[in-house]
């Protein structure tokens, strides 16, 4: 697994430990242990024939897009943290005896674009932009795993909810101060999914060897993000009074606000559900409750 030290990929370690798993994680450090082996993005795996036969692989690592502004040295390096990193990647598995059976690989709903309303599923086409033509190239470099037999899953992943990192922890402080905003008009759809049902999709999805291809990985309920800014306000007993106009984001975010806070994807899990996946967290009230239950407004 890449990313074993991130938001998702410590979850899902824990996770697949517990059910009696052997997690390797592919570090860019020298290995520590004999559950590490070293990979650069640039190169590949150092020694990928060290790691004996392998089940499956979990590509989770790529650079933040929300890190910063949206230079054009920052897209560069956004995009060989997917594309490139996930086409080395796959050749070293390609050159073992015994490949890998399956490849999970990270992807974003940012491939679909914005849509506004548009109902968008697995079959639905990328779209336009910056975000869209990345995930079209990382899925791309991701499919070259079929070449030697991998079943390759990309993970459309929307925005994962968790109060110990991501979106939902730099929103938290701002909101217990009551200085929530609603981004834009709010009228824009919000594709997210708890950290529980990021984590328990995956292993659903390497449970069930019928799923191939793009999964979304998003929950049930589709919400604009003037729903989601007053469900997240009152899950802190605050309320909603600020809105932030798209011009003003777009000042101090540029082509980054326009593709990530401005955009609107609606998207519907439909191969999961489809597959018997059972959400854990299907509405975003009852996940902010669960989420949040210990967290007291200040």
């Amino acid at each position: 697994m890449t990313g074993a030290s991130g938001l998702i990929g410590r979850s899902l370690c824990e996770r697949l430990t517990a059910a009696g798993h052997i997690v390797v994680a592919l570090v860019r450090r020298p290995p520590m242990s004999d559950g590490e082996a070293a990979w650069s993005p640039d190169q590949g795996i150092a020694e990928p024939a060290k790691l004996g036969a392998l089940d499956g692989v979990i590509h989770l690592a790529g650079e933040n897009i929300a890190a910063g502004r949206w230079t054009r040295r920052r897209m560069e390096a956004i995009r060989r943290s997917r594309v490139d990193a996930t086409r080395r990647l796959v050749d070293s598995f390609a050159a073992l005896s015994n490949p890998p059976r399956s490849l999970l690989c990270a992807s974003a709903v940012g491939i679909y674009g914005d849509r506004g309303d548009e109902q968008l599923d697995e079959s639905s086409p990328a779209g336009q932009g910056f975000l869209a033509e990345v995930c079209t190239a990382w899925e791309a470099a991701a499919a070259t795993a079929e070449r030697f037999g991998a079943r390759r899953l990309s993970l459309r992943l929307g925005v994962v909810l968790t109060p110990s990192g991501g979106a939902l922890a730099r929103m938290l402080p701002v909101f217990r101060w009551g200085l929530g905003a609603v981004m834009g008009d709010g009228r824009q759809h919000l594709a997210w999914v708890s950290i529980d049902d990021a984590v328990g999709a995956m292993l659903h999805i390497l449970d069930h060897e019928e799923l191939r291809g793009p999964v979304n990985l998003v929950a049930p309920e589709a919400v604009t993000a003037a729903a989601f800014a007053q469900a997240l306000a009152a899950a802190l007993g605050r309320r909603v009074l600020l809105r932030l106009p798209g011009s003003v984001l777009r000042a101090l975010l540029g082509r980054m606000a326009d593709e990530t806070l401005l955009a609107s994807t609606r998207v519907s899990p439909r191969k999961l559900l489809d597959s018997g996946y059972r959400f854990r967290h299907p509405c975003l009230t009852g996940t902010l409750s669960s989420l949040l239950g210990g967290v007291a407004p200040a």
